[in-house]
């Protein structure tokens, strides 16, 4: 006669996860005691978002419990911490930018840091793989030392860097330049965009990689991943893009619906890899992306952006703006208006969506409509521009990484 096992005996050999209870647990607002909706909550390798009362249920038995959401600092709860009340910290990132080179230059990165104190700004963006391709730290992926992109050491210690700067109260953003990279492409001539047979070249003679070859993702989302685990509040992927130039022949023919779901799709796949750092995902776009119904012909397409990333940041430089928007031939001398109504040209767009916005904002001198300088009254009006429009915070971009209290004033808190 067949025996069979008791209950008890069968029960035991279940996972754990199988019987074991969930933590109930709710998210609120730190100054107004509000729920806030849609908070990603990351426990161990399960990841679920509150409701519209703030709550959640994380599995049981996990080793911490992470939290974040647009609009607050992020927070981490250990095993046993009550779940019933997560109080997260606003913060509205407002900051600056440091390059490769501005990082590790005391006479470059000193002064911003001394402008942020005094300009209330507490925010920064670096340079983690740069508009050229060069990393700045010692990174311990391989492909980064063999195409030569740790030939420049501005940054000695990244998890150091990241500590001290986070010791001075500092939201800290790590830029990574991800389809235009000159030292990938060349050395790796099977995944560069091509003309004419060889590979193209943009107008600063630099290379640049086919989005459509998914082998060569690997190599930015796991620069990405370094610095996400040394510390970084967000990454922000830049040149996340097709390039903007006709007659250039990719690994497979290339249309709109094509280029929009590679670049949606490159962004799921940052958010599967980063998903347990706790990090919040950011893009940036051309402005235009704001008012063009297509993908500008670059695979960013607004609507679709939004399924995936938690922050876009517009280019909103007026300079940039070269046809002007509707009723404002001349950006130069409207720069409020470019920015406010680009920003509500978005918004209107993506109604509905949890996605937000941080636009980059000029702090350098205009290029293309008579060489205007920007200045207090210019940065002034953007950054109000950004206010009114109820963004999350906003950046300054200056090539030279030179900024001035003279330019950049207090805003009210």
């Amino acid at each position: 006669m067949k025996r069979v096992a008791p209950l008890w005996a069968l029960l035991m050999l279940l996972p754990l996860a199988a019987w074991a209870e969930d933590r109930p647990g709710t998210v609120i607002d730190g100054f107004t005691g509000k729920p806030i909706a849609g908070a990603v909550i990351t426990a161990g390798n399960s990841t679920m978002q509150t409701d519209a009362q703030g709550q959640f249920r994380a599995p049981d038995g996990t080793a911490a419990v992470q939290v974040r959401a647009v609009g607050y600092a992020r927070a981490s709860l250990p095993q046993d911490a009550d779940l019933q009340a997560i109080k997260l910290t606003p913060l509205q990132p407002k900051g600056l930018y440091l390059t490769v080179y501005g990082i590790g230059a005391p006479f470059l990165r000193d002064p911003a840091l001394d402008v942020m104190a005094k300009s209330r700004l507490n925010a920064l963006v670096i340079d983690i793989k740069g508009d050229r391709g060069l990393i700045p730290y010692p990174s311990a992926v391989p492909l980064a030392g063999k195409i030569g992109a740790l030939k420049v050491r501005t940054v000695p210690d990244l998890k150091e860097m990241v500590a001290s700067l986070k010791a001075k109260g500092i939201y800290l953003i790590g830029r990574i330049v991800t389809f235009k990279d000159d030292l990938l492409a060349t050395s790796h001539p099977q995944w560069a965009v091509k003309l004419g047979g060889g590979i193209w070249k943009d107008r600063e003679g630099l290379a640049w990689l086919d989005p459509y070859q998914r082998e060569a993702w690997d190599y930015p989302l796991s620069i990405a991943e370094e610095a996400a685990a040394a510390g970084f509040d967000e990454i922000q992927f830049d040149y996340i893009r097709f390039p903007d130039a006709v007659g250039l022949a990719f690994s497979r023919p290339t249309d709109e619906a094509s280029r929009v779901s590679t670049i949606v799709d490159f962004l799921k796949e940052a958010k599967r890899r980063l998903t347990p750092y706790n990090v919040f995902l950011a893009m940036d776009s051309f402005g235009y992306v704001c008012w063009n119904e297509n993908d500008t012909g670059i695979g960013q397409r607004i609507e679709n952006i939004a399924t995936v990333a938690e922050v876009v940041s517009p280019m909103l430089y007026p300079s940039g703006f070269q046809f002007g928007i509707p009723g404002y031939r001349n950006p130069i001398q409207a720069p409020y208006e470019i920015v406010f109504k680009s920003l509500e040209e978005c918004k209107r767009r993506t109604a509905g969506t949890p996605l937000h916005y941080r636009p980059w904002l000029q702090a350098f001198t205009d290029y293309a409509f008579g060489g205007k300088a920007f200045g207090a009254d210019e940065i002034g009006k953007q950054t109000k521009a950004a206010r009114d429009a109820s963004t999350d915070g906003w950046m300054l971009w200056n090539p030279r990484n030179v900024y001035s209290t003279n330019d950049i004033k207090p805003e009210a808190p």
